[in-house]
């Protein structure tokens, strides 16, 4: 199968730079597969989990919390606002910041709290159901 070029970088460090065969991310319009030769253009990132499939027939899960998708047709290039890999995610303090979000919803005040709280609820909300994908692959 053909390959072509992937980096995935976040604001703090390069997560992963090498060939794959496939990309799987939810695009701005929906979940979006990337094979190389794929039509060239740019899409912003929900938050969630990106898959990598590896030359080898591996998998990498990713969790990215948002950012822009790049795709040439050999390159692949993902500016997260944030990402890690799905083993590196802690999943008792995503328990904890969600809870913690669900109490500021509880407790709203004004519209900013509810906004932050969303926010983090929507990110932690991601954050598990990446955890849950990689566990199902592993």
């Amino acid at each position: 199968m053909a390959t072509l070029q992937c980096r995935v970088v976040s604001a703090r460090e390069q997560i992963y730079d090498g060939e794959i065969t496939m990309l799987i991310a939810t695009g701005s319009e929906g979940e979006i597969g990337v094979l190389a030769g794929h039509t060239p253009m740019i899409t912003l990132l929900k938050p969630g989990s990106m898959r990598l499939q590896t030359p080898d027939g591996n998998e990498e899960v990713i969790y990215v919390s948002g950012g822009v998708l790049e795709i040439q047709p050999k390159l692949v290039t993902v500016l997260a606002d944030t990402a890690a890999r799905a083993h590196d995610l802690d999943e008792a303090k995503i328990v904890e910041a969600r809870q913690k979000a669900e109490q500021m919803l509880a407790n709203q005040s004004d519209s900013v709290q509810t906004n932050a709280a969303l926010a983090s609820l929507a990110e932690s909300v991601a954050q598990l159901q990446t955890i849950r994908k990689y566990r199902n692959r592993a």
